[in-house]
Formats: structure tokens, C-alpha cells, sequence
């Protein structure tokens, strides 16, 4: 498949001409309107208007067809009937056009027919390997002073230069990005809008925009992935140098889907999404706020060596706020070093906070702001700050943000800075603005963004890890459980061959047996020694509980017998049909902590892999991670770690470490066998029984799905 080169999508983002097929010298139509953007913009190229029923628009000469135009074409901006549109695309092949921007509608967003259209319109680009960004989208900036191009239907402002690029799925969306940017007066160095992504996509921009020296910070509004394999790769080798953030839309999934094991009812589509980014250093926010708020501080501000923040204000409520922000994000709140709190108080009154929050109390001026930021900054404990001044009597807000511009930036520090108030701060935000300090209205917005660099100050500096291979594994017997199972017309795997695929791949088991009969049952339970457990083996019982399929604590043969009993005559009175394999006498094991690991195939990512804390009230507790297969040694480390209960496997309340070590082998396990058997669609060990350090685990309960 012909793949675009890479200098003609750097002629297609700034070219040197452009036509624009469909311009109109109708004043309310879309075509007049990128007509008089590219016009009015100062673009420094040649542009030529297309239309052959009129023969000029705002007094520039038209043709009537790009064929007629005697010069080169770098770029064409279609704005015709969408039925016309594969017409014009062969033109512009003939006239051997580079890309082609498609701002006309009425394609795969409206069906059949439409997807059709579509089809034929990428088919017709691939003859003459013109490269086709749309259809269905709201055209491109691109602000570098060379270039100075607004090929767009948006209302006419292009913004100024800047270091920010912006690509939107949405064309609406993008509209209203623009809008934002117009009104907080931020600077862009690209806009791209990639409408239905026939063929120019996100995984096509990205090396360009890692090209861009104009570009430091690459801004992304996705409503989905074309391929996430290559996104991944891209996003983990550009991240290193260019920040990428991202909203993804759809965060809430529209309707339950059906699923057979706890994996599938947890891991919805934005769960996934979360820990694709997570894995591809990408950093995901909220709303197009957030974006822009993150994106100005990116762009300006260096990367924290740790995520130990300081907090200076002149009040108490905002520095709490901004507290609890860092906190609840995940970074820490900087212990300032004993020097650090002494050299505070030798400068601040005696009811100022020389602790962290450092408050400066409300008669704080410039002065005091210096010497605290000075110190502060001076501390090797603190990587990063945040700043606050709530205006009052004493404060003069353009010279304490004098003081911010002339001081933070020798420390080679970031900080985020807040002035709360909607009046007389223009000008001090103007003065941070030209010393590159980004200013917010609100702490806790401050606070965010600084965490959100300190994420990202991680990704950068973090160890990087291979992929483990296990060769202590069996694959020709997993092969040949999982053929039985086919051949047979089953995609449920009982426990007992579970079990033997899991043993297959060197996960560790509690000693069990499978029996047919009370009699069988009797005789294998003190081999496998008391206390045990009993569970139904049957294809048609995936959740055993549910049906009584399940007898803790056999403390002896009489209780066994009498449990296997009890057991078959419930489950013959609530599932009579159920094919009955037989009764699993497994050792019951005491003591330890019960955890999930899961697997999930996506459709889109492939193979999903699931940690939390087990048990039956996994999927209401939703205390899980996520992440892609194939998992790195990092990220199965930071699986485990980012759990809201990793706490109680480190040992909590003077309990001793689980064996941690052993749940990060099982998952790596899981991993390979996920990647080497496409055909298991979910897995659940649910649960791994995790034993005090270096005891190891035991899997004493599995679900295995087939496709």
C-alpha cells in the first residue's frame, strides 16, 4: 500500500499554493469563507479560486477548473457536492497535486451510501497518490510566519504563532477550539482538522509534528484510533521530546455489554482507552479547558526532576485547595528541609506558615514573594511550585508578577501561577504571559496542571524495561486443550482444563483433584489434605457461587461427603440440565491475599490485561488496572502499584509484604500466553492467593472463554 512521503505532507501543512475548488462569491457559504480566510490571513503563497460559474471572488480571477491553472499546486481545498468530489480529486491527480484538504460533508458520517462515496473518493487519491485530509472536516492553519495560511470555514481570526499544535477528529470541536484560543489569546503553531480520517490520520500528523520546529507540544482531540499499534509506537517515541496530550471522547460506555467473566464486565472501552495512554506516555484530560490550560505549561515550562510540589500563597483556603489537587492527582506535597523553614522565619512574620503550604498571610508583597519563592526554590526537596496571590489592599499584582517573571525561571523549575480575581489582573497576567509563566484563575487549576508535569516529568526520566520471555512454558499442550475444547463445541474451559493450560504456563496451582462420584471424593480428600474447598466442574456453570456450586472449609471425610451431598442436590434443583464433569477437591488455603488477573480481547486493541484485589466484589469495588499486552517489566511493576489497595498487599497495619514479585511474574505470564494464544478471548484467575514474601501465590479459582 503506497504510503506518503514525508516531505509532501510537510508541502501539503505549508504550501507554497493553494486552490481552493468551490470558493464562492456567495457571502454566506462555506467556500467564500476559506477564500477570504486564506486571502486576508496573509498567506504568503499564491492562491487561486475555483468556480467556473463566476469569474472573479473578491477581485482575484477564478478558473474554471484546476487543470486551467498554468502553475504548480501544492495543496487543493475541495468545497463541492460530495457526488463531485471524486471528480475533482482525479483533477487534481492529473494535475499532480500533492494532498487534498476535503471540507465537503455527506460521507461515511451519514451510511452506506455516504461510506461508499468515501471509497471511491480514498480509491481515486490512491491512483495518483494525492494524500487526502477529510472528508467531512474544517480545513487547517498553520500560523509559522513563513507560511501564514487559514484554510478554514471558521469565523475569520487566525491566531498568533506559538509552539502549540492542535488536531481534532471533530470539526466542531475545533471550531470551538479556536474560539478558546481566540479568547484567552493563545498561541497556536498548527491547526489541523482531520474530519472522517479516510486517509490522513493521527498516525499520519504525528511524525510531522515531531518534525515541526515550530511545534513543542502536540494537542490531540480523538473520537477514535485507526490503528493503535502504530499510534503506541509513535506516541512512546515522540513523547520523549514533545509532550502529547489528548482528549478522548466516549468516556461513559452506552449500554452494559454482556459479559461471562469479571475482566469483560470491567474493562469497558474507557478503561481500555486510559491505559493505552498510560502506556504510551500520553498524557489524557477532562475537556478542552484542561487541555489548553496543560498545553500553555507545557510549552513554556521545563520537566520536574520528581513530583514534589511547594505551595506559596498569601491565603490559607486557596493553599488547601491547591493541596488537596496535588494530592488527589497522585504527586506530593514537598517536605521543605529544616534550613529551608529556618530561613523562612528569619524573613516572614511570625504568624506566616513556614511549613508547606508556605503562607505568606494577606499583607504579602512583591518583597516577601521574592524572598519566599528564593528559599523555596533553593530547597533540593522541591521539583516544582505553585503560586498564589489573592488580591487585597496591599497587593500590587503586576509588580509581584514582575517579581515571578525575574526570579522562577533561574531555578530551572516550573510553577504554575494563580492570581485570583477577574479584575486588575490583566496586566500582571500579561507580564507572566511575556516571561512564559502560565497563569490561571483558580488554584486547583494551577495545581492540576502542575501535577499533569509532573506526570509527564516521570514518563521522561522513567527506567526503560524489556519484555520478559518465559521458556518454562508448554505450548503444544495449550494447543491441544484448546482443540479439544473446538472440536467438542465449547468456549467455556472447565476448571480442571484451566487449570492445565495455566500449569502449562508455569503459573502456580493449589493442589487439587478432580472426582466423578461421593465415593472418589471421600477417598482423594485427606490425600490432598484438610481444610478443602468443593466446586461443581460443569460447561454449562461459569459463576459456581451463583448457583451453590461452592463448599468452603471441609474440615474432615464426614464433612466432605456431606458437602458433595448438599452440593449436587442444589445444583441438580437450580441448573437440571447442566452437564456435570464431575466435583473439584482443591486444598483450601489459609491466610494470604486474594487479587484478580484478567485478559480481555478488545477488537480494537487486542489483548487487554487486568490486576485488582479479587473476590466476589471485584466488579463493585472496580479497584482494578489495565493495561496492553505485551506488558514491559515497568509496567507490570506499576499495575500492581497503582491500585487503591496496594497499600494492603505492602503490609498494612503491621502485617507483613505479600509477594509482590510473584503477582508481577503471574501477569508477565498472562502476557505471553495472551499473545501466543489469540483464540482465548477472556481469562480470569480470580483469585490469585498471594502469600507473605517470598512464599510465592497459588491460582485456586480460573475461567477460561474461547473464541
Amino acid at each position: 500500500m503506497w504510503k506518503m512521503d514525508r516531505d509532501d505532507l510537510k508541502l501539503i501543512l505549508a504550501p507554497r499554493s493553494v486552490a481552493v475548488i468551490g470558493a464562492s462569491a456567495r457571502e454566506d457559504s462555506v467556500g467564500r469563507a476559506v477564500f477570504a480566510n486564506i486571502l486576508f490571513s496573509g498567506y504568503k503563497g499564491i492562491v487561486y479560486p475555483v468556480n467556473p460559474r463566476v469569474k472573479s471572488i473578491l477581485g482575484v480571477r477564478t478558473y474554471p477548473s484546476i487543470l486551467d491553472i498554468p502553475d504548480e499546486v501544492d495543496l487543493a481545498i475541495v468545497i463541492v457536492p460530495n457526488i463531485t468530489v471524486k471528480k475533482v480529486i482525479e483533477e487534481c491527480g492529473q494535475k499532480a497535486v500533492k494532498g487534498a484538504v476535503v471540507i465537503t460533508a455527506g460521507f461515511r458520517e451519514v451510511g452506506e451510501e455516504g461510506e461508499k462515496l468515501e471509497k471511491e473518493l480514498v480509491e481515486a487519491a490512491r491512483k495518483y497518490r494525492l494524500s487526502i485530509i477529510g472528508p467531512n472536516c474544517v480545513g487547517l492553519i498553520n500560523t509559522d510566519p513563513q507560511v501564514s495560511l487559514n484554510a478554514t470555514f471558521a469565523r475569520p481570526f487566525t491566531p498568533k504563532p506559538g509552539q502549540i499544535a492542535f488536531v481534532s477528529q471533530s470539526g466542531a470541536f475545533g471550531v470551538a477550539a479556536l474560539e478558546y484560543a481566540r479568547k484567552r489569546d493563545i498561541r497556536l503553531s498548527k491547526f489541523i482538522s482531520v474530519g472522517n480520517k479516510a486517509d490522513v490520520n493521527e498516525n499520519t500528523l504525528l511524525p510531522a509534528l515531531r518534525d515541526d520546529e515550530q511545534t513543542k507540544v502536540i494537542l490531540l482531540y480523538l473520537e477514535d484510533l485507526v490503528n493503535p499499534a502504530e499510534f503506541m509506537e509513535l506516541a512512546r517515541e515522540i513523547g520523549e521530546k514533545k509532550p502529547i496530550l489528548a482528549i478522548k471522547s466516549g468516556r461513559t460506555l452506552a449500554g452494559a455489554r454482556a459479559a461471562s467473566s469479571h475482566t469483560g464486565a470491567l474493562a469497558g472501552s474507557d478503561e481500555i482507552y486510559n491505559a493505552f495512554f498510560t502506556q504510551a506516555g500520553v498524557i489524557r484530560v477532562d475537556n478542552l479547558e484542561e487541555l489548553f490550560d496543560c498545553g500553555l505549561a507545557f510549552a513554556t515550562q521545563p520537566h520536574p526532576k520528581s513530583n514534589r510540589v511547594a505551595i506559596i500563597t498569601n491565603a490559607g483556603g486557596p493553599g488547601i485547595v491547591a493541596t488537596d489537587m496535588i494530592i488527589r492527582q497522585g504527586a506530593q506535597l514537598a517536605t521543605l528541609e529544616a534550613r529551608t523553614k529556618e530561613r523562612l522565619a528569619r524573613v516572614l512574620p511570625p504568624t506566616a506558615s513556614k511549613e508547606n503550604p508556605v503562607d505568606l498571610i494577606g499583607d504579602a508583597k512583591e518583597d516577601r514573594y521574592e524572598l519566599a519563592i528564593r528559599i523555596v526554590f533553593e530547597d533540593d526537596g522541591v521539583d516544582a511550585a505553585v503560586i498564589i496571590c489573592t488580591p487585597t489592599v496591599f497587593t500590587n499584582l503586576e509588580a509581584i508578577a514582575k517579581t515571578i517573571r525575574d526570579t522562577v525561571p533561574r531555578y530551572g523549575k516550573p510553577v504554575t501561577v494563580c492570581f485570583m480575581g477577574t479584575e486588575d489582573i490583566e496586566r500582571a497576567a500579561q507580564v507572566l504571559e511575556e516571561g512564559g509563566i502560565p497563569h490561571y484563575l483558580f488554584p486547583e487549576i494551577a495545581a492540576k496542571v502542575i501535577t499533569r508535569l509532573t506526570e509527564y516529568g516521570w514518563w521522561v526520566r522513567r527506567p526503560l524495561t524489556g519484555i520478559k520471555k518465559f521458556e518454562d512454558i508448554d505450548q503444544k499442550k495449550v494447543a491441544a486443550i484448546i482443540k479439544k475444547a473446538k472440536e467438542a463445541g465449547r468456549k467455556f474451559l472447565p476448571e480442571p482444563e484451566s487449570y492445565a493450560l495455566l500449569q502449562a504456563y508455569g503459573f502456580p496451582l493449589a493442589p487439587f483433584a478432580l472426582v466423578k462420584n461421593e465415593e472418589e471424593c471421600v477417598e482423594k480428600a485427606p490425600e490432598i489434605g484438610f481444610p478443602l474447598v468443593l466446586k461443581i466442574v460443569s460447561p454449562q456453570i461459569v459463576h459456581k457461587v451463583d448457583v451453590g456450586g461452592v463448599k468452603l472449609n471441609i474440615e474432615d471425610r464426614e464433612h466432605a461427603l456431606k458437602a458433595y451431598r448438599e452440593m449436587m442436590a442444589t445444583i441438580k434443583q437450580k441448573m437440571p440440565s447442566a452437564e456435570i464433569w464431575g466435583v473439584l477437591v482443591q486444598k483450601m488455603i489459609k491466610g494470604g491475599k486474594e487479587t484478580i488477573l484478567g485478559l480481555k480481547r478488545d477488537p480494537l486493541f487486542g489483548p487487554v490485561i487486568m490486576f485488582g484485589l479479587g473476590g466476589v466484589y471485584v466488579e463493585a469495588m472496580r479497584d482494578v488496572s489495565f493495561r496492553i499486552a505485551p506488558l514491559r517489566e515497568l509496567t507490570a511493576s506499576r499495575m500492581v502499584r497503582e491500585i487503591r489497595g496496594y497499600r494492603i498487599l505492602e503490609g498494612f497495619r503491621g502485617e507483613e509484604r505479600s509477594d509482590v514479585e510473584k503477582i508481577e511474574e503471574c501477569l508477565k505470564r498472562l502476557s505471553q500466553l495472551a499473545l501466543d494464544f489469540p483464540e482465548i478471548t477472556e481469562l480470569d484467575i480470580n483469585p490469585l492467593i498471594v502469600l507473605n514474601q517470598r512464599q510465592g501465590a497459588l491460582v485456586v479459582d480460573a475461567r477460561i472463554l474461547l473464541a
